[in-house]
């Protein structure tokens, strides 16, 4: 992978373990409002598309707005509590760093939880551009998240590698026609993301510094 220039990184499921703050601040939303509570292997599925599409098969139409409150209001909260890097994150993003990659993230997570997390982490420094879906007109699986990247450093496919956990990266880097790595500790199960056919598969985000 000589070309590559850039390196542009999911946040949930690929460098950060956010899945106790959101499973608790989805099951609040639903006591708070009414709903059944959910298992954790339930909510987790349904992460990745945004917090009002991880919310809305769960509530009625007429709750949802309402429901998107409470889980905001109360996950700015959890994710100081209940996140972390994965054990390899931070040694990772600090060697790709060192050989002069350029990083950014791209997430369809809302730009101020993005940063509370980023911050909350120790990572602000470590990347040169983030960008989350409710910046743009569509999130993941459109590939404008990461077209907008690739242009902020006018650099082309052929020079960004894109590093995610679920389908709808691997199918956001094939729009983007950008190689895609996957790791296997996100939302997607190891069937569903075989069939994407990423560039590689791998098991946990620190081998990502022996295929660069």
């Amino acid at each position: 992978m000589k070309n590559i220039k850039l390196v542009i990184f999911d946040l949930d499921g690929t460098l950060i373990d956010a899945y106790p703050a959101i499973n608790q601040s989805f099951n609040y939303a639903m006591r708070q409002l009414g709903y059944p509570l959910q298992k954790a292997s339930i909510i987790r599925r349904a992460v990745g598309w945004g917090d009002a599409n991880l919310l809305k098969p769960f509530v009625g139409p007429k709750d949802l707005i309402k429901a998107v409150a409470v889980y905001r209001k109360h996950h700015k909260g959890a994710l100081l509590k209940k996140s972390r890097l994965f054990a390899s994150s931070k040694r990772l993003l600090r060697y790709l760093l060192a050989k002069g990659y350029k990083l950014a993230v791209a997430s369809n997570r809302p730009t101020k939880f993005s940063w509370i997390l980023i911050r909350h982490l120790g990572l602000e420094k470590c990347f040169d551009a983030v960008l989350c879906a409710d910046k743009l007109k569509a999130g993941k699986p459109h590939p404008e998240i990461l077209q907008r990247i690739m242009r902020k450093f006018s650099l082309g496919p052929e020079q960004t590698l894109y590093v995610g956990d679920m389908v709808i990266d691997a199918q956001a880097a094939a729009r983007a026609k950008v190689k895609c790595i996957i790791v296997t500790t996100g939302s997607s199960s190891g069937a569903q993301i075989k069939k994407e056919k990423p560039y590689r598969i791998i098991q946990e985000i620190g081998s990502l510094c022996k295929i660069l």
